[in-house]
């Protein structure tokens, strides 16, 4: 048992000095007075706040532990600026890419071969007549013919104007 004054008793326990001497008007604490008046607590070692008995070396652990938490997270806002760095870059570059093919869709060369359809594919058939299936269906594929030769050929010519 440790003898200590209300003051530091009170630092010990973590608690105001008048609850300190609560205790001692209750009972619930060993005191004694010494020949000038001066009041005296008995503490058992057990009976102090954990966390003054270490303090110093408490502190440092949390300080450096603090630290190298803050340190991480710096590392992490660092990292993930320069990721959204590089993002908005690409998606500039990609921005450009396609400014750049938005203006040379109109000046591709028309296509060098008429094209040969109607806008109706039973204008050809005569009234009276009866087609068979297949041959309306020959027809419309008949209409799609020149017009992917056309996007081949628009296609090779975008192909070789980025090219170069």
């Amino acid at each position: 048992m440790d003898r200590v004054t209300v003051q530091e008793a009170a630092r010990r326990l973590g608690i105001s000095q008048d609850a300190v001497r609560q205790r001692i008007r209750r009972g619930s604490m060993r005191h004694d007075k010494d020949d000038k008046g001066r009041v005296y607590v008995y503490l058992d070692p057990t009976d102090t706040n954990p966390t003054d008995v270490h303090d110093a070396s408490q502190d440092a652990v949390h300080d450096a532990s603090r630290n190298e938490l803050i340190t991480e997270l710096r590392d992490r806002v660092r990292f993930l600026e320069a990721e959204l760095t590089d993002r908005k870059e690409e998606s500039r570059r990609k921005d450009h890419i396609i400014a750049a093919l938005t203006q040379r869709i109109p000046q591709l060369e028309p296509a060098s071969e008429p094209r040969e359809h109607s806008e109706d594919p039973t204008e050809h058939l005569d009234k009276g007549s009866t087609t068979s299936i297949n041959e309306s269906r020959r027809s419309r594929r008949s209409l799609w013919v020149p017009l992917l030769g056309d996007l081949a050929s628009a296609s090779r010519l975008l192909r070789r104007r980025i090219k170069g």
